[in-house]
């Protein structure tokens, strides 16, 4: 097999990561996350399954159309109905793949695909050369190949790659492999396989264990090229791989793998904060590499060894995955070259029509907020960049509560197309200040949505922190992230409500949660 030094980066994040429980992107927000992704420069993007619903389908073909760069992969079970499925949403796409796969361990095979294991060997040369019919470029991923016969695999492998396929992905679909395991497993399925010089070996680990990083890197070592990972490790139960910790990995660590990646890691930490945002899934403050805490000290003796020499207690710069830190204090006082020019230090590049709004949003906040840091302008740009459509917006928030008081909200909201705007109020009492606002939100707007996830955090440190709050409502069975960014965290809830409810508005065909996994 030819050792090339670089390593495919095969993002997956907009179909595994979409997986987590609670987690539900809609149509903006899979082509948002695919356009950071391809700033961020994954080789792959694996979209979605299109087969496995309407608003897969629609997702992984608006991505196809409109994110360019990448190659754009589609999901597809190893039959004709899936892959023209995917052959369909992945047409306009600028370079294709079918990601085509079946299970391949006794216990799958018995149990749940009920089929001998010659019956599933020709399934997958049948399903690759039908997939070859509509692109060169055709992915096979043999599920759950960790339980799986090492000799099987071997002739399952070697058939589909005289069929076309010019990826074998091996994946630890449980994440029940140990490095030293996993490595010597990849190493015998390269020996035992003729033609495996013809593709490129790929793994897909799940971190079950906590071993998915392990895991990947060992199967590295052992000749594999392509890795398949999610921004922040989301995804199917204790989520897969972390896109940023093997990046970062194989770039610290270059003298032991001698391996490159195409990542710009500059777009690494906005990466990681834009999948936390759109999916509400916070990133854990010890999280490797992007966690708040990941370039924090607080025991003296570190402060001491950084401030003299960052590389005693900092093994890599956090200004490399985009962590900035400046000396300069953006206030109410502060000007728009002042603005322009920082925004240009993070990383933006803005229209003249998006920084006009971001300045004027700007100037709003700093009446309210004494210091404007990085944390509070990057939340500012990201909010005005997102272009989706708003069915209803916040006009007028007012609360009462108290110890003796009922608590009681009144909002009004502003409904239309811009052009026949029509003004709703409502009033409610609740349970709390929040739990009052969102029953008058559900007043106002005649909507239905059930509340199955609320959360707060302070963006930044002190009294005058602006309160970001992220929501996931349930609506006919579907579920949708809110996120709202506020200095009043009872209007910063109301806003994350009223994101959620549009979304749901927005969502048509239905994103529902397919029954996936590889």
């Amino acid at each position: 097999m030819s050792q090339s030094k670089q390593v495919v980066i095969f993002d997956t994040t907009l179909r595994d990561g979409e997986q987590s429980p609670g987690v539900s992107l809609n149509l903006h927000d899979k082509i948002e996350i695919g356009m950071q992704l391809a700033r961020l420069g994954v080789d792959v993007i694996e979209a979605g399954f299109p087969i496995a619903s309407p608003g897969d389908f629609e997702a992984v073909k608006a991505v196809a159309e409109k994110v360019k760069g990448p190659i754009i992969a589609g999901l597809a079970r190893a039959n004709k109905k899936d892959i023209d499925r995917a052959a369909e949403a992945l047409r306009a796409a600028e370079h294709a793949r079918i990601h085509t796969f079946i299970a391949t361990s006794d216990i799958h095979m018995r149990h749940k695909l009920r089929m001998e294991p010659d019956q599933v060997l020709e399934a997958a040369v049948e399903a690759v050369r039908y997939a070859k019919t509509f692109t060169s470029d055709v992915e096979f991923s043999a599920e759950d190949a960790f339980r799986s016969d090492v000799a099987f695999l071997c002739r399952l492998f070697e058939q589909v790659i005289r069929a076309g396929a010019k990826t074998i992905n091996i994946p630890d679909t449980v994440g029940y492999a140990t490095p030293q395991e996993y490595g010597q497993f990849i190493r015998d399925i390269i020996n035992g396989t003729p033609n495996i010089n013809e593709a490129i070996v790929s793994v897909h680990c799940h971190n079950d264990l906590g071993l998915a990083v392990a895991n990947s890197l060992a199967a590295l070592e052992a000749g594999a090229r392509q890795l398949e990972c999610t921004v922040n490790g989301i995804g199917e139960r204790a989520g897969n791989a972390s896109l940023e910790e093997l990046v970062m990995a194989l770039y610290t660590r270059y003298s032991i793998y001698g391996l490159d990646t195409k990542i710009n890691k500059s777009e690494i930490y906005r990466s990681s904060r834009l999948v936390s945002n759109l999916t509400g899934m916070a990133v854990q403050a010890n999280k490797a590499i992007v966690g708040k805490n990941a370039f924090a000290h607080e025991s003296g003796i570190h402060q001491d060894g950084v401030l003299k020499e960052r590389s005693t207690y900092e093994i890599m710069n956090p200004k490399m995955i985009g962590i900035f830190e400046n000396n300069i204090v953006l206030g109410k006082h502060s000007g728009r070259h002042a603005f322009r020019e920082r925004l240009k230090e993070l990383g933006y590049e803005l229209s003249d029509e998006e920084m006009q709004k971001a300045f004027l949003r700007f100037k709003m906040l700093a009446d309210r907020k004494r210091e404007i840091t990085d944390a509070d302008l990057a939340v500012l740009v990201d909010d005005e960049r997102r272009e989706e459509p708003e069915a209803f917006v916040l006009d007028y928030l007012q609360v009462t509560s108290g110890t003796t008081l009922m608590p009681t909200a009144t909002v009004r909201l502003v409904s239309g197309d811009g052009s026949t705007n029509k003004v709703i109020s409502a009033s409610a009492h609740g349970d709390g200040p929040v739990d009052a606002v969102y029953k008058a939100i559900d007043q106002a707007t005649g909507t239905s949505v059930k509340l199955t996830h609320y959360a707060i955090a302070a963006i930044t440190p002190g009294e005058d922190a602006q309160g970001e709050v992220s929501v996931r409502v349930e609506r006919d069975g579907c579920i949708y992230t809110g996120r709202g960014v506020d200095t009043d965290i009872i209007t910063a809830s109301a806003k994350a409500y009223l994101n959620g409810i549009n979304k749901s508005i927005n969502d048509n065909p239905p994103s529902r949660k397919p029954d996936r996994a590889i």
